[in-house]
């Protein structure tokens, strides 16, 4: 295989980075640090990732819970992993209930007629066959639409046309999902007959952006759709011409809350030679939306993960701690997985010495952060040594929190790591019928999974208690 720029300069430092701490004191010995040099080549020049990746893309698909998608999903990561080597693979079971997309036709009735690009919410319900028909009352934002009279919204189809700020870090993301997740659910409280809004994404293409939307159980629930960012100008364009404006919206969406859908978590480990009951933990999440085959969001991460137990499981000797990766299910639907994870591994959590997610960006990662006891800092310090050649910065706050599922886990004590990537283009893709196969950039994939890999063997071989003390 003929090395890039990248690799090649990769492999150079990171040598020297082994070299600088075989004359310090290191928590690994010189044979761990040439095996770690040794993985370092392997992920960062492998294409098991990626392999990984276009394998899920191409034989599953999208993969909602409960869908036959998510079916073959499963199936296909416990073969997957027994073929990759894991030492045990198992399955864990998660419940939800049935939703069903259905079909949208979204138009705008007057005073200029237009047809509408938009998608359904996560688990919205639908209109009925006859659809809605009524004037749009628009808020620029969720919170004006929380402040507004009820007078203005009765009898309406509510607008919120925020639009999503584009950032490296992802954070416009925060900004705008709540209008998604409760927008339909306020409106509803204040008299609405459905809710519209602008997609959360970046993107200019005219292609909506799902994603879950909440409903309160003691209210009326509206049907909730994202219109692309093209069409929320052109309703915005047709509003500002001071004429009431007419929409009609029909949701063919049905929320089948009495029916029980099973999905599953995913677990394969690489079993620890000398402390076997500890775990390293890495996730990412096995669902996705029904639209796309779901390559970045999260297919990244499942290749991701997978990879490097894989690359880890190939040395000569098994590590000293196990290597656990969870594929989580039903992320997208509010970490049902790492929900009933929870649940069904209480009792071993204190057993969990450090755990990592993927479940964001499209790019290389450019920074690191922890959350561990103060000991066992000097340790990360040793960690991003390594990690440094890769073009990975080291954030020293020690506020680090495990990304989605990991998320819960970390938040109930379990030491964290936290690898930020570059999210530039992320939401022009994520949650959309183009988040495919083709936006993975091979090279970013290699060197996210060489991280990954770098830092499961340090976490696994190191003599260190990350955990910090209750």
């Amino acid at each position: 295989m003929i090395k890039t720029a990248f690799q090649t300069s990769v492999l150079l430092l990171t040598t020297l980075a082994t070299t600088v701490f075989a004359s310090e004191s290191s928590v690994l010995t010189k044979a761990q640090r040439a095996e770690l040099q040794q993985l370092t080549t392997t992920a960062s020049t492998s294409d098991l990732s990626y392999q990984i990746v276009e394998s899920l893309t191409t034989e599953v698909g999208a993969r909602m819970i409960g869908t036959e998608g998510d079916k073959r999903a499963i199936k296909w990561a416990v073969d997957k992993m027994n073929a990759l080597g894991f030492d045990k693979v198992w399955t864990e079971e998660v419940a939800h209930f049935q939703w069903i997309r259905g079909d949208v036709e979204a138009k705008i009735t007057a005073p200029f007629p237009q047809p509408i690009k938009a998608i359904a919410l996560g688990e919205s319900v639908g209109t009925g066959e006859q659809g809605i028909e009524a004037d749009v009352v628009h808020f620029a934002t969720l919170a004006d639409l929380e402040a507004a009279d009820a007078t203005r919204v009765d009898g309406k189809i509510v607008f919120v046309s925020y639009r999503m700020e584009r950032l490296k870090t992802g954070r416009g993301y925060g900004k705008a999902v709540g209008a998604r997740v409760r927008g339909a659910s306020v409106a509803a409280e204040k008299g609405a007959v459905g809710f519209i809004m602008r997609s959360v994404g970046t993107a200019n293409n005219r292609l909506a952006h799902t994603g879950i939307t909440r409903y309160q159980n003691d209210e009326r629930r509206i049907p909730a759709v994202a219109l692309s960012n093209p069409d929320a100008d052109l309703l915005i364009n047709q509003l500002k011409r001071n004429k009431p404006v007419r929409f009609f919206l029909k949701v063919t969406a049905m929320r089948n809350e009495v029916v029980t859908v099973k999905g599953a978590n995913v677990i394969g480990e690489i079993t620890g030679s000398q402390w076997p009951e500890q775990i390293v933990a890495l996730g990412a999440h096995l669902d996705s939306w029904d639209v796309g085959t779901g390559a970045i969001d999260d297919g990244l991460g499942v290749g991701m993960v997978m990879a490097t137990a894989a690359h880890i499981g190939q040395l000569d000797k098994r590590p000293k701690r196990t290597i656990r990766v969870i594929l989580f299910a039903g992320e997208e639907v509010g970490l049902l997985g790492a929900k009933q994870y929870l649940i069904d591994h209480q009792a071993t959590l204190k057993d969990h010495v450090i755990a990592a997610e993927w479940d964001f960006g499209l790019g290389k990662i450019y920074s690191m952060q922890a959350n561990v006891a103060e000991p066992a800092i000097p340790a990360i310090d040793e960690l991003a040594s390594y990690l440094a050649p890769l073009g990975v910065a080291y954030n020293t706050a020690n506020q680090g929190r495990g990304q989605s599922d990991m998320g819960l886990i970390t938040d109930q004590g379990v030491p964290a790591m936290n690898f930020t990537p570059d999210g530039l283009r992320y939401f022009d893709i994520h949650h959309t019928e183009n988040d495919t196969l083709d936006k993975v950039v091979p090279e970013d994939l290699q060197q996210n999974t060489a991280v990954y890999t770098i830092f499961a063997y340090f976490a696994a071989q190191a003599d260190v208690e990350f955990r910090k003390a209750n």
